[in-house]
């Protein structure tokens, strides 16, 4: 009976001194926090591998060229839908039109839900022109003097509070090729295409 009663006062000093879990600063009856699990191989190679966005670069006088991460419309469908019943676009996005050639472009705010700057660029790629603030759903014309070839759609104010300025030049980059400038994808020639044109890959 005496050796029973001094294993066990040995066994009770040991784990004081121990502490247990609360030693490390919490209850032992607290649930211990898995470590994040590692990224696996396929999701790495994945990020690797995922090919850039297109994008649109401005420049700026005076400051380093900005940049806009964009969604392309390439087809007739593509172009006439648009931002159309979109609740928001995110900061440094945006949409770019590619149309086949030069000509006057004029848009309009019908379906379009969020205000917006239109930027309006030449076959030279440089800065034509630059409707601010264009109000949502609106029939009204929006457009500026002389003929451009692509329109960079961005949220309102975006062109003010980077200095984006007529005559500015312009580069795309990972965009793709302009539409053919006869055929199914002449901007002029909207009414014949399919459903699947009007597909356009949109980010979140």
């Amino acid at each position: 009976m005496t050796r029973t009663l001094a294993v066990t006062a040995a066994l009770a000093m040991i784990a004081a001194c121990s502490g247990g879990e609360a030693s490390r600063g919490g209850s032992a009856d607290e649930p211990r926090r898995a470590a994040p699990a590692p990224a696996s191989g396929d999701d790495e190679r994945a990020q690797r591998e995922a090919p850039p966005r297109p994008r649109v670069i401005l420049a700026r006088e005076g400051a380093e060229p900005v940049t806009v991460e964009v969604e392309v419309a390439r087809t007739p469908a593509q172009t006439s839908h648009g931002l159309m019943y979109r609740r928001e676009l995110a900061p440094e996005r945006g949409m770019l039109f590619l149309f086949a050639r030069e000509r006057q472009r004029s848009f309009w705010m019908r379906d379009t839900f969020i205000p917006l700057d239109m930027i309006f660029i030449t076959s030279g790629m440089r800065v034509l022109g630059i409707v601010e603030n264009a109000e949502p759903r609106t029939d009204d014309p929006r457009e500026v003097e002389g003929v451009s070839q692509f329109v960079l759609e961005v949220n309102a104010g975006f062109a003010r509070a980077h200095g984006i300025e007529v005559g500015a030049e312009v580069r795309f980059e990972e965009v793709g090729e302009v539409p053919a400038a006869s055929g199914r994808h002449d901007d002029e020639a909207i009414e014949d295409e399919d459903d699947d044109d009007l597909v356009i890959e949109e980010w979140e």
